[in-house]
């Protein structure tokens, strides 16, 4: 991660990546077998992972294809051969280049088929694969893919039962690690064919023969030499250096001699060994340091007069002692002929120069050693690579054991690439492409809290986002050079950014669902080739692990789904035809002949009787001109208003009374408020079609105890937030799929999918804490005033219209706010009972032993309802008169408020005493005249339908 983006905003050390679950209708899988790698097909990819040359190659790929496929009779496996030629060695023989075969293995794809040609096949495997075959077999033509250079470099006949869709899952996965070895092995293979070898050291030792060097001294370098070479038997190459470096000390009289090594990519030269000492840490710097580039360059010795000042006094600081004189010669690989290593010698004894003797006597001590030297560091090398290798296994086991939690993954994703290539620090983002940008809450490490945001970028921008785009690996020496890399935020901080290795992180379809990043190589100056290559095989790991978790997770949700579904329908009885015949036999009720006041705000609907409520419904539906705006079937609409009313549980507030309470509510708010100034006719019926469906399946218990009881609806929406509403949402949208109740069927696509997603949102903003969130916002706009064209403010207001809709009961007499209060306090207290039984301390308001009702209704209408109903009549002057019904119900809680001696509710859970103190009061004329009838609850012995 750069600096910029390890900076923006917050100190971003030690957060997690997180992305957000894609809501789709497709099927997910249902077993655990789907989403998790079987063990076979783990063995398959750490064998094929583990293999070095062709040899191990091909019968790994062999034992591959007979694990993952039990029912394998034979495997014919071809090699490529140059350009063409696929060669086999069991029995030796070549593919023809025409035929079936040879044209399957053109197209690229795997083939199953009936059988092959007998021709085409060596007698060996024609009774397995030979056409035609009985009906339960198969066989398969396997082609391996070079996908850079679009070619075949292997080829495998297999003979088989017919494959499952399992088996080729398995087959596409085997298939991409298989083509990573083949070309690992080519690579291994290439690297050893050598070219024509050089002088021998016959002929380099008589090549010197010109110099000014005595037949005498050269008898005696020939005796030291052989004795030098006898002692090379180490197969460590620090040890051979020390061996060597001693004996170039003795030559060249010398007080200290070390060997810079050049990396195989010939960018940096690295040192293990200075003088007598093995360097715990080697140490490495760019190959352009100073003169030395061009002494590798050239094949030109150099001595201390050729070097800066500050090139001298860096070997100074690495040596740990003044240098007085210097000799670096260049040594060339007999196999080569390129500059494997530099061997300098420093200060000469006695003060003087280093002469061209001693130039010589380098030179002719690595005409014989340079070859063992460059053996052993090529067999470090290889252990090295297997060292690397067996810790890519033990990261792939390590991944593969964490596919349960992403979060987790992706922790265990950055420890490992960090531990991997030495870099200071590390980051994972993962691509969202709904929003196409990079997600990351994972830095370091660590884990964001839940509190705190992801933290997002462009897709397209910067580094990562580069890589994300382009696919490609992205190596960058020298960050600050970069024309990508913002170099702000270092400056501000005092942190220096290096060198940076970003690499894709690709899914099995070879698309890019994330980025990794590396900052700053520890152990060398900048990444190089092999932390390319360990970066891409470690990036295939960390993709099959990704997309395996993110499968897993959604077959775990698809699982709660199912199960909750199931509950519902153990719950919930469908809608008869006899139920919606009888509901529609008399035809739709006009408004008016339900109540004369029946549009008019001081209206009370709960004194309605409960059958008659989905009548009621309909008739508001025909008020407001929706079903024929719409065309909507009235049988369609008349089982989707049973299907609603039956999704209500009975707690004691949140049923279906209290829905279609805040269902009229909204339709008050249409007859008296001229909604239809303010927002599209989509909006309002979107609006009215929430208010029905806001509380469905509404358990009694609030967001925070489905979270703490670790519910079924808390392990489906937690990492969402608003588990209930977001519960709420998914019954609505189950009731519209369900057969006959989809009210929108006549939509079209994009109408459908705005009045899903408006839909979503009113009901989401049912939550009390979203409300909160964007109060300020609310009131902004309601201080710089409403403007119809924006989609931004007819949001938020119907966020606005839905909270008051859901607080409608506020707005009622006394009477009606009392006895709301009654009920939702029985439910509150039966929360706070089984949190107790759980061992949890409810809050207050739910404990029925601490809970002081007026001071805590008090408290609600001054901080939540009045603040809602005050920027109500800000925006629309006609609502005013609720605002002031709020105010004086809550005038009332304070009169009253002495006649409360306990907590919690009387013993008969009735607040009917109140009452009493209200009439007595009213007599008085505390309250003014009130012309109008306010209806009470369906408890009140005067209420009922026609009051």
């Amino acid at each position: 991660m750069t600096a910029f983006e390890r900076n923006k905003g917050k100190d971003l050390r030690g957060q997690q990546v997180f992305l957000r679950p894609e809501e789709s209708s497709a099927p997910a899988p249902t077993s655990r077998q789907s989403a998790v790698p079987s063990e076979q097909l783990q063995d398959a990819l750490l064998r094929l992972a583990a293999v070095v040359d062709a040899r191990s190659l091909r019968a790994a790929l062999q034992d591959s294809i007979r694990e993952l496929l039990p029912s394998t009779e034979c495997v014919c496996l071809y090699m490529l051969e140059g350009d063409s030629r696929l060669l086999s060695d069991d029995p030796p023989h070549e593919l023809p280049p025409e035929g079936k075969i040879r044209s399957i293995v053109d197209q690229l794809k795997r083939c199953q088929c009936a059988g092959l040609p007998l021709p085409e096949l060596p007698e060996k495997y024609r009774i397995c694969l030979a056409a035609p075959l009985p009906a339960h077999k198969r066989a398969l033509v396997i082609p391996i893919l070079n996908q850079e250079r679009h070619k075949a470099i292997a080829v495998l006949l297999v003979g088989c039962n017919p494959l499952s869709d399992q088996d080729e899952l398995h087959l596409n996965t085997m298939e991409k690690h298989a083509s990573v070895a083949c070309i690992r092995v080519q690579a291994v293979q290439t690297s050893y064919q050598r070219p024509p070898l050089s002088p021998s050291p016959i002929q380099s030792h008589n090549a010197l023969l010109h110099l000014n060097v005595s037949d005498q001294d050269y008898c005696e370098l020939d005796r030291n030499i052989l004795q030098l070479c006898g002692e090379l038997f180490d197969l460590d190459a620090a040890s051979l250096q020390l061996k060597v470096i001693n004996y170039l000390q003795q030559q060249t009289q010398s007080q200290c001699c070390c060997l810079l090594l050049v990396s195989e990519d010939n960018h940096q030269l690295f040192c293990q060994v200075v003088g007598d000492k093995v360097l715990e840490e080697e140490i490495s710097f760019p190959l352009m340091f100073g003169r030395f580039g061009q002494v590798v360059e050239k094949k030109k010795s150099i001595s201390l007069q050729d070097i800066s000042a500050e090139e001298r006094r860096q070997l100074s600081s690495m040596l740990g002692c003044e240098i007085s004189s210097m000799l670096c010669v260049p040594v060339a690989s007999r196999a080569t002929g390129q500059v494997v290593a530099l061997a300098c010698a420093f200060n000469k004894q006695g003060g003087q120069r280093h002469t061209e003797a001693d130039e010589h006597a380098i030179q002719h001590c690595f005409c014989y050693t340079s070859t063992v030297l460059t053996s052993t560091l090529a067999f470090q090398k290889e252990q090295k690579l297997k060292v690397e290798c067996q810790a890519l296994l033990q990261v792939a086991k390590n991944l593969f054991t964490h596919l349960d939690d992403v979060s987790v993954l992706l922790q265990e994703i950055i420890v490992e690439a960090r531990n991997l290539s030495d870099a200071e620090i590390c980051s994972v983002f993962l691509l969202d492409r709904v929003s196409h940008e990079l997600v990351a809450k994972v830095f370091d490490g660590g884990v964001v809290s839940d509190e705190e945001k992801e933290f997002r970028i462009p897709a397209d921008q910067g580094i990562a986002g580069h890589v994300a785009t382009t696919g490609q690996i992205l190596n960058i020496k020298d960050a600050y050079s970069h024309p990508l890399f913002y170099r702000g935020v270092d400056d501000s901080t005092g942190f220096r950014t290096r060198n940076i290795l970003c690499f894709p992180i690709k899914d099995e379809n070879n698309e890019v669902i994330g980025v990794a990043e590396l900052v700053n190589k520890m152990n060398g100056p900048w990444f190089n080739r092999f932390d390319e290559d360990l970066a891409t095989a470690f990036s295939i790991y960390c993709g099959i692990s990704i997309a395996h978790s993110l499968l897993y997770k959604r077959v775990h949700e698809a699982q709660f789904r199912s199960h909750l579904a199931n509950e519902m329908m153990m719950y919930h009885m469908k809608v008869s035809e006899e139920e919606v015949s009888k509901l529609l036999v008399v035809g739709i009720e006009p408004v008016m002949e339900i109540h004369p006041c029946f549009a008019e705000f001081t209206y009370t609907p709960r004194s309605l009787p409960d059958d008659t409520t989905p009548m009621c419904i309909l008739s508001m539906f025909e008020d407001m001109g929706f079903i024929n705006t719409y065309k909507i079937d009235m049988h369609t609409l008349a089982r989707f208003c049973l299907m609603v009313k039956k999704g209500y549980r009975d707690p004691p507030y949140h049923n279906w009374m209290h829905a279609f309470s805040v269902t009229h509510f909204c339709y008050l708010l249409y007859k008296n408020l001229g909604l239809s100034n303010y927002l599209e006719d989509i909006e309002i019926l979107a609006l009215f079609v929430s208010c029905m469906c806001h509380d469905l399946d509404h358990r009694g218990t609030n967001n925070s105890f489905q979270v703490a009881s670790q519910s079924v609806l808390a392990a489906l929406y937690s990492s969402e937030g608003s588990v209930m509403e977001r519960h709420h949402f998914a019954q609505a949208i189950a009731i519209l799929n369900t057969f006959g109740c989809n009210i929108f069927e006549k939509f079209s696509r994009k109408d459908y999918q705005r009045m899903l997603d408006l839909i979503r949102d009113i009901i989401l903003a049912t939550d009390l804490a979203h409300h909160l969130r964007i109060f300020k916002d609310l009131q902004k706009m309601a201080d710089d005033g409403y403007n119809p064209k924006s989609r931004t403010h007819r949001s938020m207001l119907l966020c606005l219209l839905m909270t008051s809709c859901d607080l409608s009961d506020q707005t009622k007499g006394w009477k009606t706010t009392r006895k709301i209060a009654e009920l939702i306090y029985k439910e509150f207290f039966s929360q706070g009972d089984l949190e107790k039984a759980m061992g949890n301390r409810p809050s207050e308001m739910m404990d029925r032993e601490k809970a002081y009702i007026p001071e805590l209704q008090i408290s609600f209408m001054e901080h939540i309802a009045m603040p809602i109903y005050k920027l109500l009549s800000e925006l629309f002057p006609g609502a005013t008169e609720l605002y002031e019904r709020v105010a004086a119900n809550r005038e009332q809680w304070t009169k009253v408020s002495h006649k409360f001696t306990i907590r919690g509710l009387p013993s008969n859970n009735s607040l009917d005493f109140l009452d009493r103190e209200y009439e007595l009061l009213q007599s008085q004329g505390a309250f003014g005249s009130d012309d109008q009838c306010l209806n009470g609850c369906l408890e009140d012995a005067e209420g009922g339908r026609g009051q």
